[in-house]
């Protein structure tokens, strides 16, 4: 349960036994917290239909368009930037809770916007907390979750999002025949109520920021109510030794000048920064949320009206939903690196296929076939893995931050392409746009094939192993103490 240690004599990973009540109990944990990715999710989606209506109410151009969609990502980049220090520094649940808090006032100010003005100001405030969120329910996931299931629980996140843009693309739907866009925004208040009140009756603090924070009898309570006495005692004193480690490890860096305030610049920390941020900007650069906010879009440039473009959307929500469930069943058998090289390639064909699709004015059907097989592709793997991993590269020390920094450029990356969509494919083309995506597909596949080492079962020190070996560093030169 606390990340980073076992109760296997001689090892440093992760919990590994646990009881079967033990292990309902953390999972009924990962699907409570994970309603932050399901606000992700909800936003994310729901501005897609709901662009339709009130582009018209408010009179907006296609820059203003892009937007309201876009702004939300300013507000999301500030958001995952301030939350490792946030959450390192309130706590976990502490700070999940605040982000609830947020996410309704956001929702409360963008469902009753009287015009554009006042809707940007509520999607950059919704962003604050969605980005918030996408970098520390990762973090909580991977310290609560035992090595056994911790791919599993990580993916949830992933899960929770997909979830939460099939129910907003269902949402578009119920209120389509009205053109109730306000309606379509002010349902998120209710999964950002579920959040707070979860927080704050059913969620337990993370035994490790307890133990880093000096509450080490909380946290041993909270760990032998899983395993034992005995367990939660041998747990503690060896999160006290890692602590004292990872301390002693940074003062002897700071000393000789390679590490000073910035950890995450240390040399035995910089392949898991070098893996975090590339995979993180190439998730977004692949093209995956200019087809998530603009599938309606999309699909009635085939022909098809704004109603039935919605509908057709619902059925990519699905794709999603059903390919994401898939990967869960799969990233702890298979492991992370398989499932993002095939789905790399995959999206790489598809993307390819759909921007030949509009260059040459393929029908309206194999137009859908493509854009449903990218869509499979990428929640079959990119997708779910991509949040596994950034619970999982960083060492525990700078995880919350390493998280952080993973997730506010990956909203960097998510705004730049959501803004740049529509114009760019006004230049050049839609086909040829996606075109670009796939270029940036095969980059891709090549980087993870060379630099991205296999993390399941594996604990934190095995992790940073495979990553030094992976970028060429001589075991002999770099820091232990860090992993």
């Amino acid at each position: 349960m606390v990340q980073g240690f076992s109760r296997e004599p001689g090892t440093h990973g992760p919990l590994t036994e646990v009881a079967p009540e033990g292990i309902r109990r953390i999972t009924r944990w990962a699907a409570a917290i994970a309603l932050g990715g399901f606000l992700f999710g909800f936003d994310t989606g729901v501005v897609s239909g709901a662009l339709l209506y009130l582009k018209k109410d408010f009179g907006l151009n296609s820059f203003q368009q892009g937007s309201v969609v876009s702004v939300l990502l300013i507000g999301a980049v500030v958001g995952a930037a301030s939350a490792g220090r946030l959450s390192d520094r309130l706590g976990r649940r502490r700070a999940l809770g605040l982000i609830g808090l947020v996410f309704i006032v956001g929702t409360v100010i963008a469902a009753a916007a009287p015009g554009y003005a006042v809707l940007m100001a509520g999607r950059i405030v919704l962003g604050l907390s969605v980005g918030a969120a996408s970098a520390t329910v990762p973090v909580y996931l991977s310290e609560i979750s035992p090595t056994k299931i911790r791919g599993r629980l990580l993916t949830m996140n992933q899960l929770m999002i997909t979830v939460g843009i099939l129910v907003a693309y269902l949402v578009n739907l119920l209120f389509a025949s009205s053109e109730a866009w306000r309606a379509m925004f002010a349902v998120g208040v209710i999964p950002a109520v579920l959040m707070v009140a979860a927080t704050l009756w059913f969620l337990p603090e993370s035994p490790q920021w307890l133990v880093t924070h000096g509450q080490e009898d909380v946290a041993r309570r909270s760990i032998a109510e899983l395993t034992d006495e005995a367990t939660a005692n041998e747990l503690i004193r060896r999160a006290r030794q890692r602590i004292a480690a990872a301390r002693e490890t940074q003062m002897r860096n700071e000393e000789a000048g390679v590490q000073g305030p910035k950890p995450l610049l240390a040399r035995a920390v910089r392949p898991a920064l070098v893996v975090g941020l590339t995979l993180a900007a190439v998730q977004q650069f692949a093209g995956i949320n200019t087809i998530i906010y603009y599938a309606p879009t999309i699909i009635q440039q085939t022909g098809l009206n704004a109603s039935n473009s919605i509908f057709y959307s619902v059925f990519i929500g699905v794709i999603n939903l059903v390919m994401t469930l898939v990967a869960i069943r799969l990233v702890d058998r298979v492991g992370r690196r398989p499932l993002v090289l095939v789905s790399l390639g995959l999206m790489a064909v598809s993307i390819f296929m759909l921007g030949l699709a509009f260059v040459v004015g393929m029908n309206s059907t194999l137009t859908l076939l493509f854009m449903v097989i990218y869509i499979a592709a990428f929640a079959g793997g990119l997708g779910p893995v991509f949040w596994t991993l950034i619970g999982e590269l960083f060492p525990p020390s700078v995880r919350a931050e390493g998280s952080s920094v993973s997730t506010a450029v990956n909203w960097v990356s998510n705004f730049v392409v959501s803004l740049a969509f529509l114009p760019l494919a006004g230049v050049i083309g839609q086909g040829e746009t996606f075109w670009i995506f796939a270029a940036i597909c095969v980059l891709a596949f090549w980087f993870v094939s060379r630099y991205l080492p296999e993390t399941q079962g594996r604990d934190p020190q095995q992790i940073q192993e495979g990553l030094q070996a992976r970028f060429g560093h001589s075991p002999e030169r770099r820091p232990t103490k860090t992993a």
